[in-house]
């Protein structure tokens, strides 16, 4: 399994950005998902997590409201809308699949219960 991140940029305090992930190879369609995120000289940290169908999600505390997680099991995408950036959203995001076929609403906040990976994708926000 391939999972290729895309859609980070710079933006201005305020603003917006869509990050895309998208799965190939053995592409798990509709398996859980989730995004991290990984600030200069601090750990990786969950972000938000989307159940097998899409209709369960969970999001941190300091983008609820903000961060917006949605998939399209047709096209192998899981996406982040990102709104209302904050100087502290600055990091590398990165998407993640879990590999196992679990109950269809749960949702995954813990590093560990995924299996897969993507590279990667860099949010600047400007203050």
């Amino acid at each position: 399994v391939q999972l290729q991140a895309s859609g980070g940029g710079l933006v201005q305090a305020g603003g917006s950005l869509r990050l895309s992930c998208a799965a190939s190879g053995r592409t798990f369609s509709t398996n859980a998902k989730g995004w991290f995120r990984q600030a200069p000289g601090k750990e990786r940290e969950f972000v938000a997590a989307i159940s097998r169908i899409g209709d369960s999600k969970y999001y941190a505390d300091s983008v609820k409201g903000r961060f917006s997680i949605s998939r399209d099991n047709a096209k192998n995408t899981v996406y982040l809308q990102m709104n209302s950036l904050k100087p502290e959203d600055t990091a590398v995001y990165y998407c993640a699949l879990n590999s196992r076929e679990l109950n269809y609403r749960v949702v995954l906040k813990s590093l560990d219960e995924y299996d897969y990976w993507g590279q990667g994708t860099l949010v600047t926000v400007s203050s």
